[in-house]
C-alpha cells in the first residue's frame, strides 16, 4: 500500500511542471517547491505547510497532486534558518535518539516567524504571473502546518479563502499565542481531519477547539479519523494509515 502510492504519486507527478526556488525573506532565501498544473493558467494558489519531518520528496509529490486539481502550489521548507544542518530519513527521524534535534527545530518556529514567513510566501503567490490576480488563497498542512494554517488564515484574513489543517498538533494549547484564541479573526472556511490516536491532539483538546470553532461563528468541518494515528497522512513513515490517506485526498 505505502509503495504503491508513492509510486502512483511520482507518475502523477511526472506531468506536473514543478521547481525549486528561493523565496526572498527577512532572515534570508528560503527553499521552496512550486508545481503548476499542465496546461495554462492562472490558477488559484494553494501554501502548503509541511509537517515536522520536513521538507522532502514525498511532500513534492503531494504538492503536485494538489496542482494536477487545478492549482498553483507553493510548498516552503520552513526549515530554512538550519540549511547546512542535515536531518536523518523520514522513518529514522522518529527513532528516540533522533527525537531532540526534530523537536528543537519545531519549536525554532515561534509563533513570530510563522506569521512572518507566511506573509513572505503570499506576497509571492500574489506576484507570480500563473495565480489568478487578486485571488485568495488555499492554505493546507499537516502536523506542525495545521497550526500554522490556522496563524496564517488568521492574520492574513483578506487573502486566504479556505485553510485545511490533517493531523494538526498544538492546535489548543495552555498559552497566550494558542492557536485556537486566533479563531475570531479568521473569516476563511476551514477543514480539521484528526486523527483519534494523537497525543499532540487529544479528544479533549479538540472538544475544546470545536467550541472556539463554534463560537467563532465561521464555516468549518471538524472530523475524526478513527484508528489512525498522527502522521496518517504520510506514506514515508511508519503510522501511515493507507484508508485514511485515501479519505484525506478526498476532503482536501
Amino acid at each position: 500500500g505505502r509503495l504503491r502510492f508513492i509510486a502512483a504519486l511520482h507518475i502523477l507527478s511526472g506531468a506536473m511542471p514543478a521547481k525549486v526556488i528561493d523565496i526572498h525573506t527577512a532572515d534570508g532565501g528560503c527553499e521552496s517547491y512550486v508545481a503548476t498544473p499542465a496546461v495554462a493558467g492562472p490558477f488559484p494558489g494553494v501554501l502548503f505547510f509541511m509537517d515536522g519531518i520536513g521538507f522532502r520528496p514525498v511532500l513534492h509529490a503531494m504538492a503536485e497532486r494538489i496542482a494536477a486539481a487545478g492549482f498553483y502550489v507553493l510548498l516552503p521548507n520552513l526549515f530554512y534558518r538550519h540549511r547546512g544542518e542535515p536531518l536523518p530519513a523520514a522513518a529514522e527521524l522518529l527513532k528516540p535518539e533522533n527525537r531532540p534535534k526534530m523537536m528543537e527545530r519545531v519549536q525554532s518556529l515561534t509563533p513570530e516567524l510563522v506569521v512572518r514567513d507566511a506573509g513572505a510566501c503570499l506576497d509571492f503567490l500574489a506576484a507570480q504571473p500563473e495565480v489568478r490576480p487578486g485571488s485568495k488563497v488555499g492554505l493546507t498542512g499537516y502536523c506542525m502546518g495545521g497550526s500554522m494554517v490556522v496563524r496564517t488564515a488568521a492574520h492574513y484574513a483578506d487573502r486566504v479563502a479556505v485553510a485545511a489543517s490533517f493531523h494538526g498538533s498544538r492546535l489548543v494549547t495552555d498559552t497566550p499565542a494558542s492557536p485556537h484564541l486566533l479563531l475570531g479573526r479568521i473569516t476563511a472556511e476551514l477543514y480539521f481531519g484528526h486523527a483519534d490516536q494523537d497525543s499532540g491532539m487529544t479528544l479533549e483538546q479538540i472538544g475544546i477547539l470545536e467550541k472556539a470553532l463554534q463560537a467563532a461563528g465561521i464555516r468549518y468541518q471538524s472530523e475524526l479519523f478513527r484508528g489512525a494515528r498522527h502522521g496518517f497522512t504520510m506514506p514515508d513513515l511508519p503510522v501511515y494509515d493507507e484508508v485514511a490517506c485515501a479519505k484525506h485526498w478526498q476532503r482536501l
